[in-house]
């Protein structure tokens, strides 16, 4: 099994970055910038809608989907997940995702996310980061801290 574990602390409450994870009004500013709209009970829908950008490089209009497995806001979010931006990377099916936010001393909030990916090699090697010089991004690691950059200083890393 492929399991990819990110673990970055963020000065902002853990509330603040759960409504940065689940609603597209901030999934929107920052890491792949597509709106992600989610159904917070468990057997609810995740959707993720390619950005303008991705369009024009013709991604499908539906970039991601998935399903919640477990909502416990603020605290811990588990979804299924499975890219669609390429029938390779959409034959690999679903991938678990899970999101634990431990709020911490003086307002720093721990958000560790777990990827597990077995049986999802190409979508392995794109959240790891391994597409970054060919324009794919820098995966998991990248979406994070511009997720960190945005809560910290109200701007991603594109302004």
């Amino acid at each position: 099994m492929t399991t990819q574990v990110y673990k970055v602390y963020i000065k902002a409450t853990p509330q603040r970055i759960w409504d940065a994870i689940t609603t597209p009004e901030w999934t929107a500013r920052y890491g792949y910038r597509g709106l992600i709209e989610m159904e917070l009970h468990p057997g609810g829908a995740v959707v993720g809608r390619a950005n303008a950008g991705m369009l024009a490089l013709g991604a499908p209009e539906i970039a991601l989907d998935g399903e919640v497995l477990e909502a416990d806001p603020p605290h811990r979010l588990v979804q299924t997940f499975r890219m669609l931006m390429n029938p390779e990377l959409a034959a690999e099916g679903f991938t678990r995702l899970t999101y634990e936010l431990k709020e911490g001393k003086d307002g720093v909030t721990a958000l560790t996310v777990t990827h597990e990916l077995d049986g999802a090699p190409g979508l392995a090697a794109l959240m790891a980061g391994q597409f970054e010089d060919q324009g794919a991004g820098g995966g998991w690691a990248w979406t994070l801290s511009e997720l960190k950059s945005l809560l910290e200083t109200g701007t991603g890393f594109a302004g």
